[in-house]
């Protein structure tokens, strides 16, 4: 979800609004130091003995537990004297778990604890997993979990602020090691070489369940996505004869919880049953193989789509597309949408990213995490900005097929263009590019007005677009001149 769609829910949704009231509350409360631009609302120690690294024990939480969460381990926190934070709203929460503003190794920490020696850190990493073992939570990517099911993680780094300056000319964060040495303080290490950790002389007395993967045929090669949802992984199944290329879609539990305690899990399993019911109406959409479960998280095991998304093709291109291939593009997304909306769903994610276009110029559509049912629609805000219309954030929930077609004039308008909506009132068509026919900028147009009910079907403006390209270059296939760069 944006930003708009998170603050739109805090204002209409009253369970929302009294979280986010709460969590000011006990921010101002227990956490009354700030600094100018930071995401973090401050507790600092009444001391200065705090050393310059040591163990961080970081809390985890989610936007619906996070004010209760707070509320429970802060009079433990203030008790012991301790320096802690906090993100400083739930729209931070938010941001931190998504794993996409402030980077993917901060997802999950809510709250952070700087304890003062070794045997503060393990007094308190137990006493916060008892506080917390019953909240649901995201699990802290890199870090290392206190014990099995805990919502408490550690790892070892810099207290205080120290740059190092690398060869390259970068800075980063460091801390200095047992020689007097300054080194990259690495979050994807959280434990160096040189320390020894506390916490295992605890963690070995605890009885641990061995975990096995549900499935050990798929041999990764690369993680294309990385969120606080799940990942997206380039994979071989080496048990397929003869072994395929093929998508693994993670769905986290507890990842990116939204309002109505939807999570990673949750998102992916709804997009498995939107891929059935597509594959089922004969629709041109990546296959499922397969699915399993791994340490309470859900994998889909999907086709691998050759090719690339149309939203990088747009990055290479030194100049604007031709308006031909322009038509040949925008014939297939509108077809798609037609069919998908005969099917009974709203996509509500039409954007470049998620078109893929193969070597042969076809367009294949993918991910469906927020696709919603025509009769039955998802009343939870979805959409990407730019492509989906400023005001359907006001409004009650709708089928999502008008918003579905403004989405669809938004990737024309980029195509013509060159360019994203920008606002409201977007830049006339003819003031951007001359030369584009008078019936294209006017199908724009009605794809992008405000009134819904103006916006032409998605049958309609594949007709329309057939006819202008038909028009433009008679007898030519519609898809004929669309091609893979």
């Amino acid at each position: 979800m944006s930003d708009n769609s998170i603050w739109r829910t805090i204002a209409s949704d009253a369970r929302a609004r009294g979280l986010e009231r709460l969590w000011e509350r006990l921010c101002a409360g227990y956490l009354p130091n700030e600094s100018k631009d930071s995401i973090w609302k401050y507790r600092k120690a009444n001391n200065e003995d705090l050393p310059n690294c040591g163990w961080k024990l970081h809390v985890s939480a989610t936007i619906l537990n996070a004010p209760r969460l707070l509320q429970r381990v802060a009079p433990l926190l203030v008790e012991s004297g301790v320096q802690f934070k906090a993100a400083r709203s739930l729209l931070e929460v938010s941001r931190l778990n998504s794993g996409l503003l402030h980077t993917y190794s901060q997802v999950g920490k809510v709250i952070t604890v700087y304890p003062r020696n070794d045997e503060e850190a393990v007094y308190l990493a137990e006493r916060l997993h008892k506080l917390t073992l019953r909240f649901r939570s995201p699990a802290v990517p890199f870090d290392l979990r206190f014990s099995e099911n805990s919502n408490v993680y550690y790892r070892y780094g810099a207290f205080k602020t120290i740059d190092l300056e690398l060869a390259d000319g970068t800075r980063v964060l460091a801390m200095p090691s047992p020689s007097g040495e300054l080194v990259p303080d690495i979050r994807e290490n959280p434990r160096p070489d040189w320390v020894i950790d506390p916490f295992e002389r605890v963690n070995s007395t605890r009885k641990t369940r061995q975990r096995r993967s549900s499935r050990n045929s798929f041999h990764v090669l690369r993680a294309l996505v990385q969120r606080g949802k799940g990942g997206v992984y380039q994979a071989i199944d080496v048990e397929s004869n003869p072994p395929r290329l093929c998508l693994l879609k993670e769905g986290r539990k507890n990842g990116e919880m939204t309002w109505d305690g939807r999570d990673g899990v949750w998102r992916v399993r709804h997009e498995e049953r939107v891929l059935a019911s597509l594959l089922k109406h004969g629709i041109n959409v990546p296959k499922v193989y397969s699915r399993f479960e791994l340490e309470s998280n859900f994998y889909l095991v999907m086709e691998f789509v050759e090719g690339q998304s149309l939203h990088n093709l747009l990055l290479k291109q030194t100049r604007r597309l031709p308006i031909s291939h322009v038509l040949s593009l925008g014939i297939q997304v509108a077809d798609f949408l037609h069919q998908m909306h005969c099917a009974g769903w709203a996509w509500r994610d039409c954007k470049p990213k998620n078109l893929i276009i193969t070597p042969r110029g076809k367009l294949v559509p993918i991910d469906f995490e927020g696709a919603s049912p025509i009769r039955n629609p998802d009343p939870m805000l979805w959409g990407t900005p730019r492509f989906i219309p400023a005001k359907s954030f006001y409004q009650a929930a709708r089928n999502g097929v008008t918003d579905d077609l403004y989405s669809l004039g938004s990737v024309l308008y980029l195509l013509i263009t060159g360019r994203l909506l920008d606002g409201a009132s977007p830049v006339a068509i003819e003031k951007l590019r001359r030369k584009v026919p008078p019936e294209l900028r006017d199908l724009v147009s009605s794809l992008l007005a405000d009134n819904p009910r103006q916006r032409p079907s998605a049958q309609s403006t594949k007709s329309r677009l057939t006819a202008i390209l038909l028009k433009r270059s008679p007898g030519r296939m519609p898809l004929a001149d669309v091609k893979a760069a």
